[in-house]
């Protein structure tokens, strides 16, 4: 999950006006071994006349098994996606090299990935806790593609905890800012949030204005993955990689 917050513009967030995953078809063949009980029926020679040209046998079995491919139509399952998706953003630079194309290739895999999620409220699920890592994001202020790549944040943290309802972003080099924030639920999938206390360098504590806040809603969350939508319309991709972390109160 990624939130909205103003300057450090590195920290994961919404942009807001802060800027901060077959059914097997079973065929029975039976053949009949023994004489029907009952004499031949009198033959006609013209009763072939009044069957339709149309009703031929090949018809009539191609009518039967017309359903077939719809039944081998079915979606591609959340782990094949996942698969996908971590393929696609891979060379990516968690987004900074991203092409629009790119951007929208990611998209489409997301949202599919979206529809099969396992997890339909989000905000009572314990895999919402822990350390997450941002792997791949459309916001340009976090990606801080307007810097050189020296000075951008080399990896990106969100942490998130229910109980208290606290997250807190921080970024690694070359700065280690971070900032922790109020979450307030909106619905089961939805939290409004609203910053409270910046830490320049991770250790100057700086009081949050007042206007640092936006809204990110959780589409996917299963053991290992999360996606977020910030109400800029942002996406973020993340990966736990310690659910044991707690955030500062």
């Amino acid at each position: 999950m990624a939130l909205s917050s103003p300057p450090p513009s590195a920290l994961i967030t919404t942009q807001s006006s802060t800027h901060l995953l077959f059914p097997r078809l079973l065929h029975s063949h039976s053949s009949l071994t023994t004489a029907l009980p009952f004499p031949p029926k009198p033959t006609n020679q013209n009763t072939h006349k009044l069957s339709h040209p149309s009703e031929s046998a090949s018809d009539k079995w191609r009518t039967r098994v017309s359903f077939f491919p719809a039944f081998l139509k079915k979606g591609k399952d959340a782990k094949t996606l996942k698969e996908e998706l971590l393929e696609a953003i891979a060379p990516l630079d968690r987004g900074a090299d991203a092409t629009p194309e790119d951007q929208q290739t990611v998209d489409q895999i997301a949202r599919k990935l979206e529809a099969v999620n396992p997890i339909r409220e989000p905000l009572k699920s314990n895999l919402l806790n822990g350390k997450w890592e941002l792997i791949y994001t459309t916001s340009s202020s976090i990606l801080q593609t307007q810097r050189p790549k020296f000075l951008r944040s080399s990896t990106n943290y969100q942490a998130i905890n229910l109980d208290t309802l606290r997250a807190q972003n921080m970024e690694s080099w070359p700065f280690f800012n971070q900032v922790t924030a109020n979450l307030t639920p909106l619905n089961t999938r939805k939290v409004a949030v609203k910053f409270d206390y910046f830490k320049i360098l991770g250790l100057i504590p700086v009081k949050a204005p007042e206007r640092a806040r936006g809204e990110l809603e959780i589409t996917y969350l299963d053991e290992e993955m999360r996606l977020s939508r910030g109400d800029k319309g942002n996406l973020f991709i993340l990966k736990m990689i310690d659910p044991s972390y707690q955030v500062p109160v």
